[in-house]
């Protein structure tokens, strides 16, 4: 039993370390540019589909320790707004490009 939580302890430290030094660095990256009205390019689609599926992966170990929840809540409604956002930013490219407006013309 002890194994167990040493080896889901080393687990959590490892999705940790990942979260802040590779994933999460991406992602906030990824708002600005959604944040400023730009497209998600088929890299940002693919990059965050893999962090989706790490935070499916890593649903259990939330679960098992409640300490991890607030972060996990706080990710979740990070990738909500990157992904609404990114919407409304696809849906308004591509009424421009139908009604054949540049979307970059506010005059």
């Amino acid at each position: 039993m002890k194994a167990d939580s040493t080896t889901e302890r080393g687990v959590a430290i490892a999705l940790l370390e990942r979260l802040t030094e590779f994933r999460l660095p991406r992602v906030l990256q990824i708002k600005e540019h959604v944040d400023r009205g730009e497209r998600l390019s088929e890299t940002d689609l693919e990059f965050l589909e893999l962090v989706l599926a790490d935070s499916a992966n890593a649903k259990p170990l939330v679960d098992h320790h409640p300490e991890l929840e607030p972060i996990a809540v706080k990710l979740i409604g990070l990738y909500h707004h990157i992904t609404e956002t990114a919407l409304a930013n696809e849906t308004q490219s591509s009424s421009a490009s139908a009604s054949g407006a540049n979307p970059s013309d506010d005059d």
